[in-house]
């Protein structure tokens, strides 16, 4: 255990980075982690945590050092974040499906000083040079150490806590990936935030830990305040509902695909489910379509709660029985948090569809090293743009539309793929789909939907027909796809987010 005292509120334990160290000295057999039938108690995480918080140090890792990881969802992953909040280090979480030379520019974009490898990520061989401290999870990597090895062999005494933070790597669709540099003290405001989680309470994470939502979900809102948590290795929806289940969960973060794949479950599956234990499911990352929203707070009860925020910072949020009043909206920002405004700043009036400025966060934000896209970034004195587009009703409520990258142009019409979008999800045979803008020699460009059928469906003429049919019922003429092109899978980040840029390549290469 460490050197905390009992007596000091979680509050003042979270501030100097303690957290975990809190509940390892009043509750220390207290599960904090639950993966598979490995569980790991808040005492020994605290032990880990300080073994390797000394490991590094000892090895020139000290406070203020850059550590980079790519590292699936096991329980290494958490150790390690927990050491860096503790050790004072600045801490990159890295997508472990990109390729070496992706991660490989991550690890020197961000200084690191140590990189920890995962076996089962194919680009952690190749992704750091050998000038870095290299240890290795999950197995052996030629030319690293062995990460438990290492960390087993270090006293586990303990350490003078310092506040580490965070340098999260933003995906965009074009260029290099950015940091995301924030100071150490404005993540105090979400370590001790609590989100609404109890002692005891349970948090399923259902993502991958390297992005940013089921990371501050999972590990800042829930275990950092004393909420065990219990991680998927990956997402299956009917494992979803067994875990949820089995360990009386109360807290979960999920994005839209995944709900629309639970409501997609066969009936009996659904029907013998208990989800009766779940006090908050949070959503965000992507445009929920109404239709899906509705049936999973029919299903789960008024427990949904959706949030419209980034790496960058946050923007609202919205509870049920609110959304319910103003279906569509992602909820009612603190006044002047957010405006709506013109490509150069220039505010637009209530109803107008705009970009969405965000107020920066205390101390704001900037991309490390990269001083060109900070600034084209805060266009606003004081409020950021990420590309979003969307609108504030007369009431403040703020709605979503799309993103700039993603507006298709057609006779110099305006057109919103989501919208478009959430129609192609409630025709019966779609299991996933999305409409992109292709090249269109008369009207500049127009909307060709891709869909992925549900199993045990074939394409065909009669069915895109049919699909095209169901649009038109729904939505103005000019909304409508002109084709329907079948895949086998619509191809999405691991947020959940559908990447279109794939499939505008894709597709405007066959046009």
């Amino acid at each position: 255990m460490t050197d905390a005292t009992p007596t000091l509120d979680r509050e003042d334990f979270a501030r100097r980075g303690e957290a975990i160290g809190y509940y390892a000295a009043t509750s220390p057999d207290m599960p904090a982690v639950i993966l598979g039938d490995e569980v790991i108690t808040y005492a020994a995480l605290d032990r880990r945590a300080n073994r390797l918080v000394r490991a590094l140090a000892e090895r020139g890792v000290g406070p203020g050092s850059a550590v980079a990881m790519m590292v699936t969802n096991r329980v290494e992953f958490i150790e390690v974040w927990a050491a860096a909040m503790r050790g004072g280090l600045r801490l990159t979480p890295i997508n472990w499906h990109l390729t070496a030379e992706e991660a490989g520019y991550i690890v020197e974009n961000c200084e690191a000083r140590a990189f920890i490898g995962d076996v089962d990520a194919p680009g952690s061989p190749r992704a750091a040079g050998d000038h870095l401290l290299r240890l290795a999870t999950g197995g052996s990597i030629e030319g690293f150490d062995d990460y438990r090895d290492v960390v087993d062999a270090t006293d586990d005494g303990p350490v003078d806590a310092r506040l580490g933070h965070l340098m999260l790597y933003t995906s965009g669709t074009t260029g290099h990936p950015k940091g995301v540099a924030k100071a150490p003290g404005n993540a105090v405001a979400d370590l001790i935030n609590g989100n609404g989680v109890d002692l005891g309470d349970r948090c399923l994470i259902t993502g991958p830990l390297y992005h940013a939502a089921p990371l501050t979900f999972g590990l800042i809102f829930s275990l950092q305040w004393g909420g065990p948590v219990v991680v998927m290795p990956s997402w299956d929806p009917a494992e979803a509902l067994r875990l949820i289940e089995a360990h009386s969960i109360t807290h979960a973060h999920f994005v839209p695909t995944m709900f629309h794949r639970l409501l997609a479950l066969p009936d009996e599956v659904r029907a013998s489910a208990d989800v009766s234990s779940l006090k908050a499911v949070h959503h965000g990352a992507a445009p929920c379509p109404v239709h899906v929203k509705h049936a999973m707070i029919e299903w789960f009860g008024p427990v949904i709660i959706e949030y419209y925020a980034s790496t960058e910072g946050g923007g609202s949020r919205v509870d049920s029985a609110t959304w319910l009043t103003r279906p569509g909206t992602v909820g009612q920002p603190l006044p002047g948090s957010v405006s709506i405004g013109t490509e150069e700043g220039e505010p637009l009036p209530d109803g107008e569809i705009g970009l969405i400025y965000i107020q920066a966060p205390d101390g704001a934000f900037a991309y490390h090293g990269d001083a060109d896209k900070t600034a084209s970034t805060f266009r606003k004195a004081g409020f950021f743009t990420l590309g979003d587009l969307g609108y504030l009703d007369e009431d403040g409520f703020l709605f979503l539309t799309d993103r700039s990258s993603n507006l298709i142009i057609s006779g110099g019409v305006n057109i919103y793929p989501a919208e478009i979008d959430a129609v192609l999800l409630t025709h019966p045979a779609v299991g996933d789909g999305s409409v992109v803008g292709v090249p269109d020699d008369e009207w500049g460009e127009s909307v060709l939907a891709v869909v992925e059928l549900r199993a045990g469906l074939a394409p065909s003429e009669g069915l895109a027909d049919e699909i095209r049919a169901h649009c038109r019922e729904r939505l103005a003429a000019f909304k409508v796809p002109r084709r329907v092109e079948f895949v086998d899978a619509i191809p999405r980040t691991d947020a959940g987010k559908i990447s279109r840029h794939l499939l505008r390549k894709q597709f405007r290469e066959l046009d």
